[in-house]
């Protein structure tokens, strides 16, 4: 009688196999609100564009790397207020200009995308701010 060993692993997944194949990270999924880097890099390519501006031209204006400045527009970089403030300086606009045309696509985005008919509304009792 002779033993023979089995080479084979045997494999133990750690988390269940999805039914489903996953969204891809970059499109978020449509019951998900909006990220606020995104609504705010959509307004400033918005802005830019209907100043026929260039992004080396909002970068250098705003003293921000190009890169940077893409990076923003396109939802990839959560800049600081500081950064934010600069872009809007360069094309005209002011810190709160930005914010309120955030807040604005913000609630186009939220109205279009309609919450499902079985989640309550509730007001939002919190801080706003204002500028």
């Amino acid at each position: 009688m002779t033993n023979q060993v089995n080479n084979e692993a045997r494999v133990i997944p750690l988390r269940p196999v999805p039914d489903r194949p996953a969204q891809p990270e970059s499109e978020p999924a449509e019951s998900k609100e909006p990220l606020w880097r995104d609504l705010v890099g959509d307004v400033l390519r918005r802005e830019r564009r209907a100043q026929d501006r260039t992004l080396k031209d909002v970068a250098d204006a705003a003293r921000i790397s190009l890169p940077y400045l893409s990076e923003i527009e396109r939802g990839r970089k959560e800049a600081s207020s500081e950064v934010l403030a600069a872009a809007a300086h360069a094309l005209g606009l002011g810190l709160g200009d930005l914010l309120s045309l955030a807040h604005g696509e913000l609630t186009r985005r939220t109205i279009t995308h309609s919450r499902p008919a079985t989640a309550p509304h509730r007001p939002y009792n919190g801080l706003s701010l204002a500028a």
